[in-house]
């Protein structure tokens, strides 16, 4: 569910409202706090910082802000806006969800990396990690995202395998089945901070968009990528093709989104493909 005004919301996600919004100071959150899931909201008046678990949050100049959780996020969270005192502390209760599991009890986990994925594999993640700290004032986290393509999903975000009892890494985005070459469109207003020159390792061509507030978009093992580095792109601009490029084993779009360090779900924020 995505609720209107471009204010984003889980699945089944509830206005939550604390005392302080019936109060009329202007406290609300749009969302139901959840594992995986982005909740928008709007600080009391007179806040001049706000914080998530002690790290610190970005307020807009019209006092909203974007906080998310991660797959794995605990039971609780608590969220604290501070002024001229205290004008909020709320301990905010994060449900679970229930992952997909599929237990292997006879294969092994993965086989050893090779010397060249070894090799390559650092100077990828270190300009995943740059870009991801880009910082590019971009204004997408405030729309209705909308899907980058549609077709049949074929992973589901969070989604795990246990090899002999050893868990394998779970499933950072949702995969959508298409043949190679069927466009991809930018899901929110935004701006390139990653468009690979050379496919990677595992993501193949991978194109990362900043949405802003620290949300962003990664699009992998795509056949082509139709923007460069620097670009600001539209809700619904054409921004690649769907490919087989990478470790993947068919033609399809993996889509996955980070707040900061959190992983989070594209069906949560995008809502049911149409």
């Amino acid at each position: 569910m995505i609720a209107r005004r471009g204010v984003l919301a889980g699945a089944g996600a509830a206005l939550i409202a604390g005392r302080a919004a019936a109060q009329g100071d202007g406290f609300a959150l749009s969302g139901m706090p959840q594992q995986g899931a982005l909740v928008l909201g709007t600080v009391p008046r007179g806040t001049t910082a706000l914080t998530l678990d002690g790290l610190a949050v970005e307020v807009a100049r019209d006092g909203r802000f974007a906080i998310a959780f991660d797959r794995d996020a605990g039971p609780s969270a608590r969220l604290v806006a501070r002024g001229s005192g205290v004008l909020l502390d709320r301990t905010l209760t994060v449900a679970p969800r229930a992952w997909r599991i599929e237990r292997l009890p006879t294969l092994p986990r993965v086989s050893q990396p090779s010397a060249e994925f070894q090799r390559r594999r650092p100077p990828e993640l270190a300009r995943i990690a740059a870009a991801r700290a880009k910082q590019t004032g971009a204004e997408g986290w405030r729309q209705r995202f909308a899907w980058p393509v549609t077709g049949r999903i074929s992973g589901l975000f969070g989604s795990q395998r246990i090899y002999a009892g050893e868990p394998g890494a779970y499933h950072g985005g949702v995969d959508v089945a298409r043949p190679t070459g069927t466009p991809v469109a930018a899901p929110a207003d935004g701006v390139v901070i990653l468009a690979a020159d050379a496919p990677f390792t595992m993501e193949g061509n991978l194109l990362m968009i900043d949405h802003g507030m620290g949300l962003n978009s990664a699009f992998l093992h795509l056949s082509r990528i139709d923007v460069r580095e620097g670009d600001a792109v539209r809700q619904g601009q054409p921004v690649g093709a769907i490919g087989a490029t990478g470790r993947a084993t068919g033609p399809h779009l993996h889509w996955g989104m980070k707040w900061r360090d959190a992983r989070i779900d594209p069906l949560l924020i995008a809502g049911p493909m149409p």
